[in-house]
């Protein structure tokens, strides 16, 4: 459904970020992108969705194809209708405004009408905002934040949902039940890119994931074969060999022989 090929990434003419990476996100399938801050993950999606733009940004080699249409550059309204949204890192609710305000924001291109039937359709899905629809949404906690950014997506009835660090900040009940919403998405035919730090959690629901470090794909492969890579386990997972845990004393050690990544 969505394929890159050999993109690379530019800021303010100066600063390369992504340095021609490829890769492909199958129809009905949760790919995951992994790495640790600053590695490019963030970028690769605002380029996807170019909201990389509203940063001094540009895809400045490579192609981005959606359904095989060239969709480099493309205006960003013009890639949601097309059926791609990016749900951002930070739970960008409108603070202000309630959560029903929230969800019609996000379906906005549509008629009255099927604004309120694709209501009724995210309140089934996401039973927990059906009951804090009148609730203001700054005062919603960070996990219903982020079920509340996530259901404004689905208003546009989407076919590919990108989604930023779903798990960040959030306590481990809530990142369960988070990506318990994600599971019941990607079951329903739903394709998904993920951005993670959580790696635990985002192999666990992905079909495929890709490594990022400095700009570049350094390592990808199907989520099972990743889960058992020793340099995943040790760089990403914090476990040895034997599937014990790291301690702080190896972490120095660990961090040096990441030579692999370069």
């Amino acid at each position: 459904m969505l394929e890159l090929n050999n993109v690379e990434v530019l800021y303010s003419d100066v600063i390369l970020a992504v340095k021609g990476i490829t890769a492909t996100v199958p129809e009905g399938k949760c790919v995951t992108l992994l790495g640790a801050n600053g590695a490019g993950k963030s970028t690769t999606l605002k380029a996807i969705s170019n909201l990389i733009t509203t940063e001094d940004g540009r895809v400045t080699a490579g192609t981005i194809k959606l359904k095989g249409k060239d969709i480099t550059g493309s205006n960003p309204t013009d890639v949601v209708r097309q059926g791609l949204v990016h749900v951002m890192e930070g739970r960008k609710v409108l603070r202000h405004m309630t959560v029903e305000q929230n969800l019609v924001v996000g379906g906005h291109m549509g008629s009255a009408s099927e604004a309120k039937e694709k209501l009724d359709e995210v309140y089934s899905r996401v039973t927990r905002l059906a009951a804090l629809r009148t609730r203001t949404a700054g005062y919603l906690s960070g996990g219903e934040q982020q079920m509340l950014v996530i259901a404004r997506a689905l208003m546009s009835r989407p076919k590919l949902v990108m989604i930023d660090e779903p798990s960040l900040g959030l306590a481990p009940l809530m990142i369960e039940e988070v990506y318990g919403l994600l599971r019941d998405l990607k079951s329903s035919g739903l394709t998904l890119l993920i951005v993670e730090q959580n790696t635990r959690v985002a192999l666990d629901l992905a079909d495929y994931g890709y490594v990022m470090e400095s700009g570049r794909i350094v390592l990808e492969g199907a989520s099972s074969s990743l889960k058992t890579n020793e340099d995943v386990r040790e760089f990403y997972l914090g476990l040895t060999v034997e599937g014990e845990r790291k301690s702080f004393r190896d972490m120095k050690h660990y961090r040096r022989r990441k030579r692999w990544l370069g």
